[in-house]
This record gives C-alpha cells, sequence and structure tokens, in this order.
C-alpha cells in the first residue's frame, strides 16, 4: 500500500507584496501553524529590517524558525532543510497543517526536495581567498564572478550575502561542478504533498509598496535596530549581509550620507523583490495570485483557500 504524502501548503512571493496578512488567515482557516521561510527572520534582535511579524500579528497563530539563533551565529540551506523537515513532523503529529510562508527560495526548494548537500567539497585557503577578494574588490565583483561560472546560482543568491557566494564559488572550484549541476543530478522528487501559492503584483505598485515600507521602517527605527548591531561590532557574519544593515553601516561607517543609504536600501529591495519573482516563476511549480490593487483581500483570501482546499481534497 502506497504511503500518502505528508500535505504542505507553502506561500511565497516577493518582499512586500502581503504575504504577512494572507498567511495569517489562511492558517486560520486551514487549522495550519506557519513555518518561517525568511532566511534573516532566525535572527534575533533583527526585527525591523526583515519586517518580522509581531506577537500582536500573529493573532494567535503558532510561528516557527523566527527569533531563534543571535546574529553572530551562521545558519545554512541545509540547517533549514533539517530544522523544517522535524518542524514539519511535529505540527503534523499535533493535527494541524504545516505552512511555510517566506521568499527565500533555495530554503523553500531544500525542504520540499530530496536534496543532498555538497558539505565534502571544502578548500579553506580557496574560501580565504574569496573573502580577501570580497574585501578588496567588494560583494557586487565577487558575485558577478559567480554570475560568469554559475548564472543560476548566482540568480538565487542576493550579491550582499558574501558567504553564499562564496559557498557556491568554493563548491565549483573543489568540484569542477557548479552548484546548479549538482542540484540538477540529484532526484527532483518531491518528499510531500505540497501546494505552492504565490502573490504577485504589478511592478510599480510592487516597487511603491517596497518604497513606502522602507520609510515605514525609518520612522519605527531602523536606523537604532542597526546601531545596535553596529556597537557590538558585528561585521564579518551572515546576518549584516541582510539588506536594510549593509546599506545602514555603511551610513555608520561614514562612507554614505543616511538619505544615500536609504536611497540604496530602497534600490535593493526593488533588486531582491524582482530576483525572488524570477526564483520562483522558474525554479518552482507556483499558482500565481494578482494583489495589486485595488483588491478584495476578504474575495482573494477565499479564492486561494478554495484553490488549497481543492489541492489538498479538504
Amino acid at each position: 500500500m502506497k504511503k500518502t504524502k505528508q500535505p504542505v501548503v507553502i506561500l511565497v512571493g516577493p518582499t512586500a507584496v502581503g504575504k504577512t496578512n494572507i498567511s495569517i488567515q489562511l492558517a486560520k482557516a486551514l487549522n495550519a501553524e506557519i513555518i518561517s521561510g525568511d532566511s534573516m527572520q532566525i535572527y534575533r534582535g533583527m526585527d525591523i529590517g526583515t519586517a518580522k511579524i509581531s506577537e500582536r500579528e500573529m493573532n494567535g497563530i503558532p510561528h516557527h524558525l523566527i527569533d531563534i539563533l543571535d546574529p553572530s551565529e551562521p545558519f545554512s540551506t541545509a540547517d533549514y532543510q533539517r530544522l523544517v523537515r522535524s518542524k514539519i513532523k511535529e505540527i503534523s503529529e499535533r493535527g494541524k497543517l504545516p505552512m511555510i510562508v517566506g521568499g527565500t527560495g533555495l530554503y523553500i526548494q531544500s525542504v520540499l526536495y530530496d536534496y543532498t548537500f555538497t558539505e565534502e567539497a571544502n578548500d579553506s585557503a580557496f574560501r580565504k581567498k574569496m573573502e580577501e577578494a570580497a574585501v578588496q574588490e567588494g560583494a557586487e565583483a565577487l558575485h558577478a564572478r559567480l554570475a560568469a561560472a554559475d548564472s543560476e546560482a548566482a540568480a538565487s543568491i542576493h550579491p550582499n550575502n558574501i558567504r553564499r557566494v562564496i559557498r557556491a564559488l568554493e563548491i565549483l572550484h573543489t568540484s569542477g561542478k557548479t552548484m546548479s549541476q549538482h542540484l540538477k543530478e540529484q532526484k527532483r522528487e518531491q518528499l510531500y504533498h505540497s501546494v505552492m501559492i504565490g502573490l504577485t503584483m504589478d511592478r510599480e505598485a510592487l516597487y511603491e509598496r517596497i518604497n513606502e515600507r522602507v520609510d515605514i521602517m525609518m520612522a519605527e527605527g531602523l536606523a537604532d535596530e542597526v546601531k545596535q548591531l553596529y556597537n557590538q561590532n558585528l561585521r564579518d557574519c551572515q546576518s549584516i549581509q541582510a539588506i536594510g544593515y549593509k546599506e545602514l553601516y555603511a551610513y555608520f561607517d561614514g562612507i554614505v550620507t543616511l538619505s544615500e543609504a536609504v536611497e540604496q536600501l530602497k534600490q535593493n529591495s526593488r533588486r531582491y523583490a524582482k530576483r525572488q519573482l524570477t526564483w520562483f516563476r522558474n525554479k518552482m511549480h507556483v499558482s500565481w495570485f494578482d494583489m495589486t490593487p485595488p483588491v478584495d483581500a476578504m474575495l482573494k483570501e477565499k479564492e486561494i483557500f478554495t484553490h488549497i482546499a481543492g489541492k489538498l481534497e479538504l
């Protein structure tokens, strides 16, 4: 008798598209618990810049993989895969539906498919050389080097995430194969009975929302949040590569003015949103729902719920 796969709902989309509000309503309707699919919301003390959901916004819905690490601690795709699969098992054993919500495509993909990671591909001397190149040439130049060698991996990794850029280059250097080739050679078998919902929006409307969100973040105290990390001398760690933190570090270093840092933050956020959409459209089987204003949120939530219920035969 064939074993039935565990149902999992995934809600994805670019930054600022409105995933948080929809996710809460869906979780209530589906009797679900939410697992964060964001690579930076795992860090404590990084609330405003990562648009972390507040306890009030959670509205009683349990959330997982938020505030689990200090900003100085590293975290890999393999770590995420292990933790989320464990959470899916826990949630389902409680009779609830696991729902992953976020925009970090590679993290989510690693959970859904039977991927293994190339942990054996290590070369500390090469890694040190690339770290020095990042300092001397800059993050963009290092990312361009990866793009020339492995355009697919580069498309999924933000230029500011130097650790992951170097890791992709290290895999290529040590194995002779790109990260993308390693993944393609593995069986792309779905481990779960997953339904993936994507929220999208007209580009101009989305970019306007992103710009407004950055202004709100600044008004809510983003600069103070980043200054606290800056004062702790946190620099060469994964968390500080997040959009919203690296740009303000440049301001505190006296490299740019505050207005220049904010404008760079808006630009980097818009570029990231574009990369997120490209990733999910090219790499995953997503059912898209348009959230371009004006939109009736309640009708859209019902439409999405009906789609999920049909797929999961609820």
